[in-house]
């Protein structure tokens, strides 16, 4: 027999909101969960393993399409999970560009801050870089 739990009980166990846990339902990533006589939400074990899942995974980065399809990968045990490996290994690319970006921009801030010879606003080599990005050694614009 399943563990009935409120929305509130919910939230509190996994660490989330209940407006974030209302979303996950409205998106589809949580099942609309059944009502108890008093109209309340009734959550089950299974709800909240799955809210577990969906915390872990975008504390971890995954965008909501991703998770949809990585937890219907898990909903279907007997498939190949050829394709979780494809949305993780995707996701870490994206997250080694990021990487590669913000140490980019790490590179260029620390050079900017390293430049300021303080005095007046009219003399400040931060203003003067921020004006004009062509002072700027490194392409960091998407970071």
């Amino acid at each position: 027999m399943q563990t009935s739990l409120r929305i509130g009980d919910l939230a509190r166990s996994t660490g989330t909101t209940v407006e974030t846990i209302r979303y996950y339902e409205r998106i589809g990533l949580l099942a609309k969960p059944d009502r108890t006589e008093g109209n309340y939400r009734a959550y089950g074990t299974l709800d909240l393993k799955r809210l577990n899942f969906i915390r872990h995974a975008r504390g971890l980065g995954f965008e909501v399409a991703e998770i949809r399809s990585l937890l219907d990968l898990a909903d279907h045990p007997d498939r190949d999970c050829g394709e979780a490996d494809s949305i993780a290994s995707g996701h870490l690319q994206a997250v080694e560009a990021k990487i590669e970006q913000l140490q980019l921009l790490q590179t260029e801030l620390t050079r900017l801050v390293g430049a300021c010879r303080g005095g007046r606003a009219a003399d400040c080599r931060v203003l003067e870089v921020l004006g004009d990005h062509s002072l700027c050694e490194a392409d960091h614009k998407s970071a």
